[in-house]
Order: structure tokens, then sequence, then C-alpha cells
């Protein structure tokens, strides 16, 4: 059943409105913008019914200060008035309100007015989760071509992705970097994450490629893909800014081989210097390296390669991140499937 808070001082108005609603939706009231805001941060409400006279805060300061709150700012608002001003019902417009319905309220036009909205807000929000899966399968697209010229690299993009949404659950789930980390800003992680060696586009197949190791000039030129990855994606963010994911794509691609202890590149950042998201691409990434065959190595099994990573703990990898890979780490492996070849040692070449 669909949540409908109504907000008005007018406590009889309040009841009224609940009663013409009840049958149909679960309602909550409020008396005030200030109460309004409280509910609607505890139980975000499917639409609000606001009431556009009220003292102390009226129903514009209250939209303005709903709209400033990212996670409220989407719920759709339509505004109760007895004013009948088009310039007093223009301003609720601008501000971000669907509709006005005046005062008295008339039940069947409640009643039809909610439901339309109600039903733009979920076409809408199924258009936009469509928009972004096929923007998601077109990054995904292209990030494959570009890992892909080998075809042992087929599906690193993806099995990345998955293991930065196991080792950022792991974060949350622990409480761990709670200012930079929750919900909302892993998944953007998540859909960042395929898009990490973007830059790669312009290393050549003779590097990329080679049946063994780098030489030291063969390696500074590999070295180049990270920044050259995020001035791809920042050219990109330029002109599709409302895609708010690629900003943590633009910091993946730019800080995934930077190392805790410094000696990483291309900024040879340090500790927390590194973006958090840059920190747990970098596990992410290493591991998918050393579990799947590559032209330059065997892959090694899933034991190997989290016995190398847990070496690294605060050399190499962030030791707060680490703890949550030791513990999460056999889900990880589950996730796909290794192979299993003995006596392996690591190069530390992971391209």
């Amino acid at each position: 059943m669909k949540h409908i808070l109504v907000v008005d001082d007018n406590l009889t108005s309040l009841k009224q409105i609940k009663t013409l609603l009840a049958q149909h939706y679960e309602v909550s009231l409020a008396k005030s913008g200030v109460q309004a805001l409280q509910i609607c941060l505890h139980e975000r409400p499917d639409l609000i019914l606001l009431d556009v006279e009220m003292p102390e805060m009226d129903g514009f300061e209250t939209i303005e200060r709903l709209k400033k709150i990212p996670t409220l700012k989407r719920i759709p608002l339509v505004f109760l008035t007895v004013n009948r001003e088009p310039s007093v019902q223009i301003r609720g417009l601008e501000l971000g309100a669907r509709d006005y319905i005046i005062k008295p309220v008339a039940k069947n036009i409640l009643l039809h007015r909610i439901e339309l909205q109600l039903r733009f807000a979920s076409f809408q929000s199924h258009l936009e989760h469509m928009v972004m899966k096929m923007s998601d399968m077109i990054a995904t697209s292209l990030a494959e071509l570009i890992e892909c010229r080998d075809e042992n690299t087929g599906g690193h993009v993806i099995r990345t992705s998955a293991y930065v949404d196991h080792i950022g659950r792991g974060l949350l789930e622990k409480n761990l970097f709670s200012e930079e980390l929750t919900g909302a800003e892993l998944d953007m992680m998540v859909r960042a994450a395929p898009l990490h060696d973007i830059g790669k586009i312009v290393i050549s197949d003779r590097i990329l490629l080679k049946n063994g190791q780098l030489d030291e000039n063969e390696f500074e030129d590999m070295k180049r893909h990270a920044a050259i990855g995020a001035e791809i994606l920042e050219k990109i963010y330029s002109r599709t800014p409302s895609q708010h994911y690629l900003k943590y794509a633009i910091m993946i691609a730019h800080s995934h081989h930077e190392r805790y202890d410094g000696a990483g590149y291309p900024l040879g950042l340090k500790g927390n210097e590194i973006p958090l998201c840059g920190r747990i691409m970098a596990v992410a990434d290493v591991y998918d390296a050393l579990t799947h065959d590559r032209v330059y190595h065997k892959g090694k099994t899933h034991e190997e390669a989290y016995r190398l990573i847990m070496k690294d703990k605060g050399t190499h990898f962030d030791p707060l991140v680490l703890n949550v890979f030791e513990d999460i780490h056999e889900r990880m492996a589950a996730d796909t499937m290794f192979m299993e070849i003995p006596d392996i040692q690591s190069n530390g070449d992971y391209r």
C-alpha cells in the first residue's frame, strides 16, 4: 500500500483528508513543515500533500528544504491551498511541486490527482532505471572491448565490479569509512568499476599482449593508462553531468594503481590520500589478475592469490580494506571459477 504524508497546520483539515484517503493508502499526518521533514527522514513517503499557508515554516520553505536532501528530493509533492492566485501556484510549481489542489478538497479530485502522480512517479522511476541499465551496458561493453584485446582477459570487468561490491558491502557491514561510504555511493562505485582500465585504449598491443614481463620503458608506457583513463572519463562526464557515477569512474581509473605505501602510480599517493574507491578497486583488480590467465602468467588458485594479497597488507593495500577482504574472500571465490595452478610465483605485473 502506498504511503501518503499529509502536512497541514489545521487539525480539522488533516483529519478530513485522512478520512478520505484511509481506505486507499497508508496515511501519516504532520502539523508543521519541521515535523514533516522529520517523518520523511525516517519513513520515506510515496507522495506528500503539503499545505502552503502554515506558520513558521510555510509550504514553500518546506519544499525547498526537502529538495536539498538527496534521498527526499524525488518524492512527488502536491500543494494544498485556499489561495487561487496564479502567482502562488506558479511559485510552487517552480519550486518543484507536481500539482495544486484547491481547498476544500473534493474526494474524487483528490484521489484522481494522487493516483495520477503516483503512476507518473512509478513510470519515471522505471524509465530512469532502464536508461541507467542501458548506460551501464554501454559502458561495460566499451570496457570489455578495450580489456578483451587478449581473449584471456574476458570477463575481467564484470568480475572486478562484483568484487568491489563484495568488499564495499563488507565495509558497510563493519561501519568502516562511514563518512565516505554509503549504500548509494557503493552502488555508484560498482557501476564505475568496469571503466577502471579505459585508458588502455591508447596502449599498444605490443605492450598489452607481450608474453612476458615488461621492460622498464614498456612499463612506463603502460603506466600512462591510469591518468589517460581519468582524462577520457572527465571529458565524458563534462558532457553528461547527470551521470554522477562517472565521478567515481574518474577517481577509480586514476587511483587504482596507487599503493598504500606511496610507491604506486601515477601520483604516488599514500594512505588515505588515495580515494577509498581506488583502494577498494586495487584489491579487486589484483585479485582478479592473479586468479585468471593472462598472456604474461598463468592464473593462481584462490588460496595462493589470497596469501599474496594479504602479504601486501599495509604496503600495497589499505589494512582496513584487507581486514574485510580477509573476512569475505571465500564469498568472492564462490563468485567465479578459478584455475588451480600450483607453485606459480607473482612478478608483481598487474597490468
